[in-house]
Order: C-alpha cells, then sequence, then structure tokens
C-alpha cells in the first residue's frame, strides 16, 4: 500500500509538473500574441485594442502589458493610456537583423571561393548527429553537389562531421560516440577508428580530409571554428569532384583557400558577438 501511495504521489507530482509547464508555455505564447499586434515602432494601443486584435479577455491583456512594461518589451504612456514597443524589443529585433547581416556576409565569402573552387563550399552547424548547412555557396558547375540551406548531412561520413568531432574536447567527442553506438552504431563504427588521425591532422594542418566517405566521387575538406554565437564549434567547409581533386590536390590547392576563408568567417563570428553585445539595451525595472 505505501508503495502504491507512493508510485501515485510521484505520479501526481509529475503531473502537476507537466501542467505547470504548459501554463509557462501558454503565458508565453500569449505574450507573443500582444507583442505582435504592435505594427512598427510608433504604433500605440490600449489593453482594449490589444484584446480586440488577439482574442484575449482584457484582464488578461492588462496582466501581461504590465509585466511586458517592467521587462523593457513594452512601454507606457501615461498621457494616451496606451503602450507601444519598448526598448528591449527594438534591440532584440536589431540583435535578430543583425544576425541575418552576418549569414549574408558569410554566404558572400563561400560563394567567393565557389567561384574559384567548382564545389559546394558550406557554413554548418551541428545537430545531434548530424550537421545542417546554415549558408553555401555553390558553383554553377558542380556537378552532383546539390546541399543548399537546411540540408542535414551525417557527422560520421563527411569531411566536416569529422573536423567538427576532431575539434570537441575528449571528454564531449567521447560522449557523442557513446550516444551513436548507442543509436546508430555503424555511424560510430566510422568515425571512432578516424578520430585521432583526424585529431592529428586538425593539429597540425589546420583542417580535416575525408575522401570517398560520404560518396566514392565526393572528396572533402573542413575546418572547425568557434562561434560566440552558438557557444560550440561550427564548420567551414567543402566538397568537391574526386575524379577532379584527389587528396593531394585539396591539401596543396584547396588548403590554403579553405584556411583563409576560415580565418576571415572566425573574423566575422567575432566582430557579429561583440556587435551584439553592444547593441543590447539595459532596462531598468521599477
Amino acid at each position: 500500500m505505501g508503495r502504491r501511495s507512493e508510485r501515485l504521489s510521484r505520479q501526481g507530482a509529475l503531473a502537476h509538473e507537466a501542467a505547470g509547464e504548459g501554463d509557462v508555455i501558454q503565458v508565453v505564447s500569449r505574450a507573443f500574441d500582444i507583442l505582435r499586434c504592435f505594427e512598427g515602432h510608433e504604433a500605440r494601443l490600449g489593453n482594449l485594442e490589444i484584446s480586440s486584435r488577439c482574442g484575449l479577455p482584457r484582464s488578461t491583456v492588462s496582466r501581461l502589458t504590465h509585466t511586458l512594461t517592467r521587462m523593457g518589451q513594452l512601454v507606457y504612456l501615461p498621457r494616451d493610456q496606451k503602450y507601444r514597443i519598448g526598448p528591449s524589443a527594438v534591440a532584440m529585433s536589431t540583435s535578430m537583423m543583425r544576425g541575418l547581416q552576418l549569414r549574408h556576409l558569410i554566404r558572400m565569402r563561400l560563394q567567393e571561393v565557389a567561384e574559384v573552387l567548382p564545389g559546394t563550399v558550406g557554413f554548418v552547424i551541428p545537430d545531434r548527429f548530424h550537421l545542417v548547412y546554415l549558408e553555401v555557396g555553390r558553383a554553377a558547375n558542380a556537378i552532383g553537389l546539390s546541399s543548399t540551406s537546411g540540408t542535414r548531412i551525417s557527422i560520421a561520413s563527411t569531411a566536416a562531421g569529422h573536423a567538427y568531432a576532431a575539434a570537441l574536447a575528449p571528454e564531449a567527442a567521447e560522449s557523442l560516440l557513446a550516444d551513436m553506438e548507442r543509436e546508430i552504431p555503424e555511424s560510430a563504427k566510422l568515425l571512432r577508428p578516424r578520430l585521432d588521425a583526424d585529431r592529428h591532422s586538425l593539429r597540425e594542418r589546420g583542417y580535416v580530409t575525408v575522401c570517398g566517405l560520404w560518396s566514392p566521387h565526393i572528396n572533402g575538406l573542413a575546418v572547425p571554428l568557434w562561434s560566440p554565437q552558438y557557444q560550440t564549434f561550427v564548420v567551414v567547409t567543402i566538397g568537391l569532384l574526386s575524379n577532379i581533386y584527389d587528396e593531394m590536390r585539396l591539401h596543396r590547392d584547396v588548403a590554403p583557400k579553405i584556411l583563409e576563408l576560415s580565418v576571415s568567417i572566425r573574423a566575422m563570428l567575432q566582430d557579429g558577438e561583440t556587435a551584439l553585445f553592444a547593441q543590447r539595451v539595459p532596462t531598468e525595472v521599477h
């Protein structure tokens, strides 16, 4: 009986916790609904107008506008008895726009290199056992290389993935491999035997090459970079047709250009983070 009571009590606590989490999500969702009502920085709305626009009870709107004002997301105008977008919301949107500008600059640099090297040049970020192309530059004559923004590639079978794993701290890499061995063991069998050689290449040369592992027709070279924005390693990578660029040619002709590109993008990432912090507006809470 005691065990059953304890189990029921634990289930009740978990249900209460889940319900509490759902309440928080609903509050956040409603807060965003309110912010969406303001079409432009100069828009001025009262609680009744907000309630009408987003379909929420006026009492709920009143509580949320009060909270959003304390957070700096809204500003209250006593004379008009209305609200407008606050400094924190403006700073947040400015930061997001700067992020888009940064990606545009990165895309331009990738494309510049792709015009010289007839392949697909990518800027990728990690997503569990994969990497996702955030930006891509591709030569018009890049036959058989069709990656675009949003394309997911395997960590275990690509140069970008091997460079990412090689850059990780040993305990982080081991954790990644342990998860792979548990969930996708075939991928772990590709990555683990090559990890020491990849680390050596990264230490000695600053990049990692993988030839014919993802496809017998594709050779790749990749450079990992630490990203302050994402607080993880991102990767600059290129894939080229293996019948044109064998491993020797990757080292001789491709590596210098990708290393130069990575230096340029590293500077963009660092400058972008500095600019984002500079754009943040401190808000005093009353």
